[in-house]
């Protein structure tokens, strides 16, 4: 089994569009982190438009509050983003991109972030980077192929691949949107919104109130939406 998914990776390596495609993530990936690390240099505060009482919002707010610690977040995401960008350094930069993105990821699903299929969008290019370098990280992996390291040359359009880039990126799409029985929202209307829509509005009514007019932690919102959802269903 190695030795074929080492022979379609040599062939992978020289494929064009393949190249394109782990260009377009280093370029994605920098692109994010200039930004995000450029609001944290500025001074500003992370996705200003997120309630201050959203889990996520009160996060960001205590993070800005550390002063230099924050700064110094930016300047980190900043040197990772050029790293990404000048080729010979494009696999230093994936390296010290993954264990950021890896924890922002889990960060936003922990606290049901509107954003968690951006984030994984990020983490999924990461992880394409980690792999098209494989050839450079083989000698520290515990596990070897002999397999020549030939890349021939071809202009072929890898359709099975592409095809399951976007398969890929709908399954997240659909799974982001379904996994949840209830989000907070990134401010409060879009939490109040979704309510119409949900099994037990009243329930969803309250957990919004919890969140965003009292500022309560998550989990305590959600432990008492399940215990508001029960008492419905036996009212009912």
């Amino acid at each position: 089994m190695s030795n074929k998914l080492e022979h379609y990776y040599y062939e992978a390596k020289g494929n064009k569009w393949y190249h394109y495609f782990a260009v377009f993530c280093r370029l994605a990936l920098a692109v994010a982190w200039t930004i995000s690390g450029y609001v944290k240099i500025s001074g500003e505060r992370f996705a200003a438009g997120l309630s201050h009482n959203h889990p996520l919002g009160q996060y960001f707010d205590a993070l800005l509050n550390t002063g230099y610690y924050y700064t110094f977040i930016g300047v980190g995401q900043i040197i990772v983003a050029i790293l990404l960008l000048i080729p010979g350094t494009a696999l230093i930069g994936a390296i010290s991109s993954f264990p950021i993105i890896l924890n922002v990821c889990v960060l936003t699903y922990s606290v049901r972030f509107e954003g968690t299929r951006a984030a994984t969008f990020m983490l999924l290019a990461n992880l394409f980077l980690l792999c098209w370098d494989y050839d450079r990280l083989k000698p520290i992996l515990p596990f070897q192929a002999n397999i020549a390291n030939e890349k021939p040359s071809t202009g072929k359009f890898p359709f099975l691949f592409f095809g399951g880039v976007v398969a890929t990126l709908a399954a997240v799409i659909v799974l982001n949107n379904v996994m949840y029985d209830i989000r907070p929202g990134n401010a409060p209307e879009e939490c109040w919104n979704g309510c119409p829509g949900n099994s037990d509005p009243k329930a969803c009514e309250e957990f919004c109130d919890c969140i965003h007019n009292k500022g309560k932690p998550l989990g305590t919102c959600l432990e008492a939406y399940e215990k508001a959802k029960e008492k419905d269903k036996k009212a009912s």
